[in-house]
């Protein structure tokens, strides 16, 4: 998924109803991509490209993380 991507302007959190932020982890020993609600500090991972936005497949995030990846959707 890339940040330009259409489809990423209607894909909403399926808690809240907001928006999501695309991450992407490059110098993980894989790339791994997920989509993130700052709002409710959740992570939701993209599997083969695929969006699991299912409420139980969102993983809580600690304080530091949060603060890390709104840094990094910042920048």
């Amino acid at each position: 998924m890339h940040p330009d991507d259409p489809l990423l302007k209607i894909l909403a959190c399926p808690l809240d109803k907001g928006p999501l932020l695309l991450l992407v982890q490059r110098e993980a020993p894989r790339a791994a991509e997920a989509l993130y609600n700052p709002r409710l500090r959740l992570r939701y991972p993209i599997v083969d490209g695929i969006p699991q936005l299912l409420p139980s497949s969102g993983e809580q995030v600690t304080e530091d993380e949060h603060e890390e990846l709104v840094r990094r959707t910042a920048s």
